[in-house]
């Protein structure tokens, strides 16, 4: 049996390796006869990731991952490539900005020369 592929955008990348992906549909209702949008959303792996909240991605049906995820990440923008810039902050990005404002903070080595009352009376 195929797997199913499903697109939709991604909403949330705030976990590791883990995307939450919005999926519409449009259904007609029963009664008004009117397309009404439907939208679920599912967990999926994203092992290097590469991906964005606002990017359109595919997913596709895979094993159980973990306990809510079982669609992995199979494609999206061309832009999202193992080696696109983070915009998460890591522990060591933390730290090396701690530091460059430690940097900043530090005041100036102003050296005052003292001058000897003697010498400038005479």
């Amino acid at each position: 049996m195929s797997k199913r592929v499903l697109q939709g955008m991604i909403v949330s990348d705030a976990c590791d390796k883990t995307v939450i992906v919005r999926v519409e549909r449009r259904v007609m209702h029963p009664i008004y006869k009117k397309f009404v949008t439907r939208s679920k959303k599912y967990a999926a792996h994203d092992e290097n990731n590469s991906y964005r909240s606002g990017d359109i991605v595919r997913i596709e049906e895979s094993r159980p991952i973990s306990k809510r995820k079982c669609w992995v990440v199979i494609g999206g923008p061309p832009d999202a490539a193992p080696g696109r810039r983070s915009t998460r902050r890591t522990p060591e990005s933390v730290a090396a900005a701690a530091e460059a404002e430690v940097a900043e903070l530090e005041p100036p080595d102003i050296t005052i020369e003292a001058t000897d009352p003697a010498e400038g009376a005479a």
